[in-house]
Parts: structure tokens; C-alpha cells; sequence
């Protein structure tokens, strides 16, 4: 595949805040679990599970000096479950998926998750969430933010608050209708595909299912992800229910006729005024901000007018959205994350570079493809970058990313967290590596740690060493590779990175053949990608490198930098420069822009962070 040859300099607009997070996504029911020998589709009591506890001043402590900024507790919000407890009935099978539940099949909004609160204190609301605030004000004592999941496009079938039932979603609603602009639901009626009521669940077959939810047996509900129909597949969110703001989705993505971001409680849809109360309650339990779940299926009004509300309760409230533009269900015909981050969203998931540097092993992709990507205007400096989340695999999986194990997060880190401005996330335990190696019932295949299921992260509980969180139980590779993690984030939150802007290197490298090119291709730009950055106000300036082979080093290779680079940089005519690696092999070296330069060696998935300082 022949690269892309476009060059360009990228002037963005600055980011609507002037902190940068560094987020840590991490499940508290994975986080403190520490069960040896844990079984496929175990129980709580068999398997074990993390709680709040376990996010004590140790972890905290070694979390924020690593150099988060924010937590990103997923799965706080009560989900259903196949756990019973004194003051909630485990939940039926058949809307189950895993022992565990799906943390996206969400029961009460207002409540948090039963399994991570002290036995003593979990039978009352205010024995739970009480335990969860006191989490808040330890997380803040060590500098770090709490920011949970709000998810608002669908609930859990059996969704019922026992902390605020007068804010229960479905009261009041006219089932006889597919569609009215106050129901929180999507009705079925007989015209529907799937034969007509009762609800026909697709798992009858499970142990312990027969296919039917009680509740829906005379009358049935779209699913989360628009399926109407009474017989959901196993592939739709069969567990979930989506929720009604206002727009029929069947009729288009049309919504301007919604009311407007000012417009008064009582002058919206029943569903935002719901929604609006439980972001408040949040927020009133000293919540920061939020992770918005498939924001792309809300309609964009609702944002522009729910993310206000927030801001007027609090003007730092922060959220980012899970969106996708190439999905079919997204509520826009422009581009889904410009429109987010118009209604008020401070940054939007990047997922297209993350699928192409994963393609660079998986589909045959080159770094110069990363150019074309790098185009998105203001959005470049606004997207939140990640090697892992839940929803995707583990680096170090065997069976992904090429088979290369946790080495891999090097370039691919390096480059994603290097790139822009936006916010920066890690998966606890791709800091150390986990591979994600066993099935652990409903979830876990794949190259995932399950999220539904009762489980543990192996090799992130070697760091926690019983709660000592030392490392002590890691190899020394492991160990190297947090610590090469936490240089990383050090030397991103200096001003090139946090402020500056982003110069391309490798379109001006193309025909280039000493830019590392691989014998026997007609162009260079495979493996090797480069990029400047710098800050104007500090004159602060780097050079990011990664080497994305999986067995070809870098020796002898030369860059070019192109007179634009120069005026980006903001060196003279006859200027040249010393350059220091921060991160990388240590390097030095004094060069001029007259002439090309050789770059340091790169191992085989190796990176280098390198300062640009004046020439003395």
C-alpha cells in the first residue's frame, strides 16, 4: 500500500480547558479483585470482586504519581444483576448478560453498584452512597478527580430506582403508541416484526432462562440499539431498553424541532427532565464529569441543553463522548464528533487513529496513512486518545495487534498520547501489560477482560501485591514498562505538548530513502513515523519517533525537514539546534536545518521523545 504524500501544518484553536486529563479507566469490581483461581461464569462468592475500599491511600497515592489526573470508576452505576441482595432480588437471567451484568444495562440511575460496598453499609441508599462519596474525597485528596459513566441512550429492562422512584423512567408512559414525545420508551405494537407479545428474549436456551421477562409480557420495548422487535437476537442489546428524548428515530435524524439549550425544565421532554435530575444527583456527590456511553444516538439538542445545565451547577463539569461517525444510528448528517463538541462535549473519543495504528498489523496499513487523519480541525486538538479501552483489546493480547505482546504500547503510546492537545486515557492493566488470556463466562474472549462478568486482571493484581500496589509482583519488564508509562505522561504535560501544535514529518519523507525505508518497497514511511511539536508562548519544541516494526530496527536513518518546518519552529535561516532524548535511547546531538540529520537507533517497537534546544 502506497502511502499518502499530503503535507501540512496543523493551527488549531486551543482546547476549552486549560487542564489536560490524564485519565485512568479502571473497573472497581476488576481493581482490587484478587482471587487466585477464579472459574468461567463464577459467582461473586466463588469469584470474588473489587470494591470501593480497595482505592485506598496507597493505590490512590502510586495512581497519581504515575501522573493521572482522573479516574474513570466504569461500572459505578447499579447494573442488573444475578446477585441477589437483602434490599434488591437478583434480576432475571434472561436480561442478564454475564453473573456480573452488563455495567451498560443499567438498573437505577441514582445508585451505585451493590458489589463494591462494605456488607455493613449496603443495605440502605445512604450506606452505599455514602461509601462512594467517601472514595470521591480520598480520590481528591491525592489530586485526582472521579469521573463516572452516564449512559443515556438505554437502560436495563428491569430499570427502577429505589433511591428516586418519583424520577422512574416509564411512569405515566402510553404504551399504546410506538412513539409520543413524552413517553421515556419505544412502544411495539402488533405491526412489529417478531410475531407480536410476550417478549421473546433470544437466550431461552441458557440454564436458569426461558426466554420471557414477566414484566414484558404484555406489551415490549425497542432494544438500546434499535432493534424493534419481539424477538431480539443474541446480537442486539436484548438486556437493554432504549430511551425516547423526544425524536422518533424512525423518522430521520431531523431534530431541530427539540427545544433549545435555554429552554426551562418545564419546557422539554419528559425524558431530559429525568435525565437532568440524575446528573445532578451526581454531581451533588462530587462527581467531576462524565464518560457519555454512544452519545452519537442522543439527539444533539439534548446535549447543548443538558451540558449547560451542568455547567450552571458546575462550571468545570467535564465530559467525553463515546461516538462514532461511520455508525448508521448516529443522530446528525455532518460529522457526529464535530457536533458533540458544538453542543458542548470538551472531547470526543478518537477512534479512527486508533483503528489505523492497529491496522498498521492487522489490515496492512502504513504510518503515512496517519496524515489524512491529522485533518479534522479544531477536533485534532479535542479528541481523547487511548491504546486500550473496555470496549477494545488488549495490547499485549496474543492473538491482537500482531501477536507482539505488551512492547507494542511503546510506539503506539508514544504517538497517540504525543499527537495533540486532548485529554489521554489508560486501561488498568495495560500499564503492566495484561493479556487478557482466559474466558471468564459471558465475557473475556476476544483479547478483552470481561466487564460482565465476576473476574480478576492477573497480572494488575501482581501489582497490587494485596493491596501493598509495589509491583512487587511483577517482572522486571513489567515493572520497566509502567515506569516507561509514567515518563511518558511526565514529559506530555510540558507545554509543546499541552499548548503547542503538531508538524507532520513523514509526507515530507516519502521519497526519502534513507527515512528507514524496508528493502525492496518504493516508498519510505512503512514503520517509521515522525512529527514535531511545539509551543509559540515557550518556544518549547520536540520530536516524537516510533518505530512500529515488529523486527526491523532503525539504524543510520536520516530525516528531512522541509523549510516549513523550519518557519514552524521558528529558527532563522542558518540556525541549527541540539537535540536530547527524553524518552528513548539515551541521545544527543547538534544539526542543522541545511542539511538532512541521522536519528537516533530505534529497537523494534521502540520510541523517542526528543527536545529541540537552541544550538549553543
Amino acid at each position: 500500500m502506497l502511502p499518502s504524500v499530503a503535507a501540512f501544518v496543523l493551527s488549531l484553536l486551543p482546547m476549552t480547558r486549560s487542564d489536560r486529563p490524564v485519565i485512568y479507566q479502571v473497573l472497581p469490581r476488576l481493581f482490587g479483585n484478587a482471587t487466585p483461581e477464579t472459574v468461567s461464569g463464577g459467582s461473586l462468592e466463588r469469584n470474588g470482586c473489587g470494591r470501593f475500599a480497595d482505592f485506598d491511600d496507597v493505590a490512590l497515592s502510586s495512581l497519581a504519581e504515575l501522573g493521572f489526573t482522573h479516574l474513570w470508576l466504569t461500572g459505578v452505576l447499579e447494573q442488573a444483576s444475578a446477585t441477589d441482595y437483602p434490599h434488591r432480588p437478583a434480576d432475571d437471567p434472561d436480561i442478564l448478560k454475564g453473573q456480573a451484568g452488563s455495567p451498560y444495562a443499567v438498573r437505577d440511575l441514582f445508585d451505585v453498584c451493590p458489589d463494591y460496598v462494605d456488607a455493613g453499609r449496603v443495605a440502605t441508599s445512604e450506606g452505599r452512597l455514602g461509601e462512594f462519596r467517601e472514595l470521591i474525597g480520598r480520590a481528591r485528596a491525592h489530586g485526582l478527580d472521579v469521573l463516572i459513566d452516564f449512559v443515556p441512550n438505554h437502560v436495563a429492562r428491569s430499570h427502577a430506582s429505589d433511591v428516586r422512584p418519583e424520577f422512574d423512567l416509564g411512569l405515566g408512559d402510553d404504551r399504546s403508541v410506538f412513539f409520543s414525545s413524552d413517553n421515556n420508551f419505544f412502544y411495539l405494537g402488533d405491526e412489529h416484526a417478531g410475531g407480536g407479545a410476550p417478549l421473546r428474549l433470544p437466550n431461552a436456551a441458557a440454564p436458569g432462562c426461558d426466554g420471557r421477562f414477566a414484566p414484558e409480557t404484555d406489551f415490549g420495548r425497542v432494544t438500546g440499539n434499535n432493534a424493534i422487535t419481539w424477538a431480539p437476537s443474541m446480537g442486539d442489546w436484548y438486556e437493554t431498553v432504549k430511551l425516547n428524548f423526544g425524536h422518533d428515530f424512525t423518522s430521520g435524524r431531523e431534530t431541530s424541532h427539540l427545544p433549545g439549550p435555554t429552554a426551562g425544565i418545564d419546557a422539554v421532554p419528559d425524558t431530559w427532565c429525568k435525565l437532568d435530575a440524575v446528573l445532578a444527583h451526581w454531581q451533588g456527590l462530587g462527581v467531576a464529569g462524565f464518560r457519555v456511553d454512544m452519545a452519537h444516538m442522543v439527539p444533539m439538542e439534548y446535549w447543548a441543553w443538558a451540558i449547560a445545565r451542568c455547567r450552571e451547577r458546575d462550571a468545570d463539569a467535564y465530559f467525553f463522548a463515546e461516538a462514532y461517525d461511520n455508525d448508521p444510528a448516529k443522530l446528525t448528517d455532518c460529522n457526529v464528533l464535530d457536533a458533540l463538541l458544538d453542543a458542548g462535549f470538551d472531547a470526543v473519543y478518537d477512534d479512527p487513529i486508533y483503528d489505523l495504528l492497529e491496522g498498521l498489523y492487522e489490515d496492512g496499513k502504513w504510518c503515512n496513512d496517519m496524515d489524512a487523519l491529522l485533518e479534522t480541525g479544531e477536533r485534532f486538538h479535542r479528541s481523547l486518545r487511548y491504546g486500550e479501552n473496555h470496549d477494545e483489546v488488549r495490547l499485549a493480547n496474543p492473538e491482537t495487534w500482531g501477536g507482539l505482546g505488551a512492547e507494542v504500547g511503546r510506539p503506539a503510546c508514544a504517538v497517540l498520547y504525543g499527537l495533540g492537545r486532548g485529554p489521554l486515557m489508560l486501561y488498568a492493566g495495560q500499564e503492566v501489560g495484561e493479556p487478557a488470556l482466559e474466558s471468564a463466562g459471558f465475557g473475556g474472549d476476544g483479547g478483552r477482560t470481561s466487564i460482565f462478568d465476576y473476574t480478576t486482571v492477573p497480572e494488575l493484581a501482581k501489582w497490587r501485591a494485596d493491596g501493598a500496589c509495589d509491583g512487587s509482583g511483577l517482572t522486571a519488564a513489567q515493572r520497566d514498562l509502567r515506569a516507561w508509562y509514567g515518563e511518558l505522561f511526565r514529559i506530555v504535560a510540558q507545554p509543546a505538548f499541552t499548548r503547542g501544535e503538531t508538524f507532520a514529518l513523514n509526507a515530507h519523507n516519502v521519497d526519502n530513502p534513507d527515512f528507514a525505508r524496508v528493502p525492496g518497497e518504493p516508498a519510505s514511511g512503512h514503520w517509521l513515523y515522525a512529527f514535531l511539536r511545539r509551543d509559540s508562548e515557550s518556544g518549547q519544541a520536540f520530536l516524537v519517533l516510533a518505530n512500529f516494526s515488529p523486527s526491523l530496527a532503525v539504524t543510520g536513518a536520516r530525516l528531512r525537514l522541509p523549510e516549513r518546518a523550519s518557519e514552524f519552529l521558528a529558527l532563522g535561516s542558518g540556525r541549527g539546534f541540539k537535540l536530547v532524548a527524553r524518552l528513548g535511547p539515551e541521545w544527543s546531538a547538534r544539526v542543522s536545518l541545511e542539511a538532512e540529520f541521522e536519528l537516533p537507533a530505534l529497537e523494534p517497537l521502540a520510541a523517542a521523545l526528543i527536545e529541540l534546544l537552541p544550538r549553543e
